[in-house]
């Protein structure tokens, strides 16, 4: 299996060339322009590594890095930047960085250090096997599908998304933000307000077991409980 790379970068040019040259290095590279795609395209698949530039329109490098990191802890990133000074390096780890490339860079220094990063990762021990167990009901993520006793329901793309999300964070505290940027790539009032509504259609779907319960947490987001 190829590991997965999110690479973000907002010069066409540069991310162009990086991707080629990662893809030659026998990886499978997503290409995204800024860190609302980059963030909402993270949410969408799984990936082994993220490479992200630190100066991007809608959402820099550093607050990607915050948002990834509120999701998973252990992903791997390593920043692109233009930035050479002690603090803005600092700064990079303090975010939840892992390693720091200077432009412009080697293709050979690209290619150590993302072979070291991902030295950590078991590629070919994916998370799950696409299957969630919430109390009587089974969610197979990758087909959408949501089943229970006497119950089966095909998820549409965005529900999926949120239910998706809710598992990571289950027993947890989603924040609402995260959500909303993950899933739709901004975060207002209009699609705040959609959210609800697809909050309520989940609940519905899982309200024939008391022990399945999605929370609302006021001011902060949503918690699926599963007793």
């Amino acid at each position: 299996m190829k590991p997965k790379i999110l690479l973000v970068e907002d010069d066409t040019s540069l991310g162009f060339i990086v991707s080629d040259q990662l893809k030659g290095d026998g990886y499978d590279v997503t290409l995204c322009s800024d860190g609302l795609e980059g963030f909402k395209r993270f949410n969408e698949e799984s990936f082994h590594m993220c490479i992200f530039d630190v100066m991007m329109p809608k959402k820099d490098g550093f607050t990607l890095a915050k948002d990834v990191r509120k999701v998973n802890a252990d992903i791997p990133i390593l920043f692109l930047t233009a930035k050479s000074m002690t603090e803005d390096k600092v700064e990079g780890f303090n975010v939840g960085g892992d390693d720091y490339l200077t432009k412009p860079f080697s293709s050979e220094e690209l290619s150590a250090r993302v072979k070291a990063l991902l030295k950590r990762v078991d590629v070919g021990n994916e998370e799950s096997d696409g299957k969630e167990i919430l109390g009587k009901y089974t969610y197979d993520t990758a087909n959408f599908l949501l089943t229970g006793p006497d119950f089966e329901k095909k998820l549409t793309k965005k529900e999926a998304q949120i239910l998706k999300m809710l598992c990571k964070f289950k027993n947890q505290v989603l924040p609402r933000e995260i959500v909303l940027n993950g899933v739709w790539g901004q975060d207002d009032y209009f699609v705040g307000r959609s959210l609800d509504v697809f909050i309520t259609k989940l609940r519905k779907y899982l309200g024939n077991d008391p022990d399945v319960e999605i929370e609302n947490i006021h001011g902060i987001g949503f918690k699926l409980v599963v007793k």
